[in-house]
């Protein structure tokens, strides 16, 4: 059933009606179209249009095809109609005849699908928001149980100087944290409700606006009718969450990447997240954080597609607009799985110890520690940073660690380096000594684990 048909005089092309018709994909927002057509029913019922008994038929019809879309909600998408509304429309008329075509007095299919596209983003994002908070407490706990796990920090993929495992784990968890943050404000950002707008120009129905947004679980109405049937910022919004965060995953799929390979092998992930080779029987591949750094690129070409869409539209609603849905139902579905797969990673992983600390030993990360020793000696920094580069290049000569030079080998760089200078040089010193806040110190890494231990615990997902 068409819900535009009186002004043509001959049925569409079935090849329009393939290309036009969005069923197949707009199904999804079902359980959205028609908990707002029940708000709609009592807004109409409160300024007359329907009775109390034509709200309650209304009501009951809607509440038996919303239990049947939870039965079997893909069912939708071949019942061959145009689209999701046509389809709670047909079936609403079959249920109550012709009252169900009552409910459609003062409403648009503009901004109805405006609500239903809103209400399914801040359905989702509370699905979203759990699966953050679940990878969160994940990454917190193997901070805690690694927060004294040594291991070679970079830059430049160089090693640098060293921190802990339990320290690289609440890196990440800081990043996972604000992307919660970020989900948050953009669901804040969305609490408007568009229904009431018609069309573009407002419904011309006395309906108390507010009223019905509470009704709906929004905090306030919408203020301009063309800007509502029109914005799709919230999509915009969601889906750049979606693309930080992808940003944050196949970063750490990358680190973790590495860090599995033969060449580091400080961990090795659990055969749950990895598959083998065809042909190789040694191989153990990390297929699940190679599909976390492949889907990224996916999730980002959603949001480009979706910005594109949008840049040049004219006020207020155009077909173009259908194409909001496939892109944004895809990059949530993918940072969803992708978030779930990453948490599932550190199922089973272990963490070679010994392998951490060897590294962490070696590439003469403790020079920063020797150019600190020399500024303490009264040597200006720059200076001390020229002394400790020799002495590195020495001991690289010399294949030895900077630790096992004799004083008289460092007096070939400065004469003030003296026997005091080796419990600095030590992995334990390095780390006590960054105890400012957010540094190395073990202490602080647990105070970092604790703080967030507490902030997940208040969390209302």
């Amino acid at each position: 059933m068409a819900l535009w048909g009186g002004r043509f005089t001959e049925a569409a092309d079935e090849r329009f009606k393939r290309f036009n018709d969005s069923l197949v994909f707009d199904y999804r927002l079902a359980i959205q179209d028609i908990e707002g057509s029940m708000g709609w029913a009592r807004a109409i019922n409160s300024v007359g249009i329907i009775n109390a008994e034509e709200l309650e038929k209304l009501e009951n019809a809607l509440q038996e095809l919303l239990d049947e879309v939870h039965q079997d909600p893909e069912k939708i998408a071949h019942a061959g109609l145009e689209d999701i509304h046509s389809y709670v429309e047909s079936r609403l008329i079959e249920k109550v005849g012709d009252l169900g075509k009552k409910l459609h007095t003062g409403r648009s299919r503009n901004d109805q699908v405006a609500l239903d596209i809103k209400m399914w983003c801040r359905d989702q994002s509370k699905v979203l928001l759990k699966s953050i908070t679940e990878l969160e407490k994940v990454l917190t706990a193997t901070a805690k149980e690694h927060y004294d796990t040594v291991m070679p920090g970079y830059t430049h993929l160089q090693r640098a100087q060293p921190i802990t495992f339990g320290h690289w784990a609440m890196a990440y968890c800081e990043m996972f944290d604000r992307d919660y943050h970020r989900l948050v404000n953009a669901v804040s950002l969305m609490d408007a409700c568009p229904l009431g707008s018609a069309a573009l120009a407002g419904t011309a129905y006395p309906v108390d606006r507010d009223k019905l947004a509470r009704d709906l679980g929004f905090s306030r109405a919408t203020r301009n009718s063309l800007d509502s049937v029109s914005d799709r910022d919230h999509i915009v919004e969601i889906m750049n969450c979606a693309s930080i965060s992808m940003i944050h995953l196949s970063r750490m799929a990358e680190d973790l990447i590495i860090y599995n390979s033969g060449e580091s092998a400080f961990v090795e992930l659990s055969d749950k997240v990895t598959s083998g080779s065809s042909l190789m029987p040694q191989k153990k591949n990390p297929d699940a954080l190679e599909l976390i750094r492949g889907k990224t690129g996916r999730v980002f070409g959603d949001q480009m597609g979706m910005m594109t869409t949008l840049k040049a539209l004219p006020l207020a609603y155009d077909k173009d607009m259908q194409e909001d849905k496939e892109g944004l139902f895809d990059a949530m579905d993918t940072w969803h799985d992708c978030l779930e797969m990453a948490a599932l990673v550190f199922e089973g992983m272990k963490v070679r110890k010994d392998r951490t600390m060897q590294a962490a030993k070696g590439g003469y990360s403790n020079a920063t520690e020797l150019a600190d020793y020399l500024v303490g000696k009264g040597i200006p920094f720059r200076e001390a940073h020229g002394i400790v580069g020799k002495a590195v290049v020495y001991a690289i000569s010399q294949d030895k660690p900077l630790e096992e030079l004799t004083v008289a080998e460092f007096h070939k760089f400065s004469d003030v380096i003296s026997d005091d200078v080796y419990p600095l040089l030590q992995i334990e010193s390095i780390l006590s000594k960054r105890s400012a806040r957010g540094g190395v110190n073990l202490s602080r890494i647990s105070e970092a684990v604790s703080l967030m231990e507490k902030e997940l615990e208040t969390r209302e997902v």
